[in-house]
């Protein structure tokens, strides 16, 4: 079964916080992690565990390799096309009207500062 397609049947907001456990259990060792082990990675940082969600994933991703998986889906994801043609295009037409306009110049704007990371009052799997 390809990554994609085991995607599409783990397609909620809440079964992807599970897979994302499920993943990081994988690249801690755990060659196949059980609920326990994701509930674990999930109570780690104070999220919530949907128990009918994560044993559907345990369940689609039981006995597969996950790096097969990965690389089947990513070999489906090549095959994707993009939209950004158009994007092309629209930098072509600019280019000109900007070489035009060359007696022009350009104000820099100074870099704002960077935020400091704050607590934003959510967790990243909830």
């Amino acid at each position: 079964m390809a990554l994609t397609s085991a995607a599409d049947k783990l397609n909620s907001p809440r079964e992807m916080k599970h897979v994302a456990a499920y993943l990081l259990a994988v690249l801690g060792g755990k060659a196949s992690p059980s609920a326990a082990d994701v509930k674990a990675i999930l109570h780690a940082v104070d999220a919530k565990v949907d128990d009918a969600a994560l044993e559907k994933v345990v369940k689609e991703l039981q006995g597969k390799s996950v790096e097969e998986l990965i690389a089947e889906g990513t070999k489906k994801m090549a095959s994707v096309s993009v939209a950004a043609a158009p994007a092309a295009g629209a930098a072509a037409a600019a280019a000109p009207a900007a070489a035009a306009g060359g007696a022009k110049k350009e104000e820099k704007k100074a870099p704002e500062p960077e935020e400091e990371e704050a607590d934003m009052g959510f967790s990243l799997f909830d």
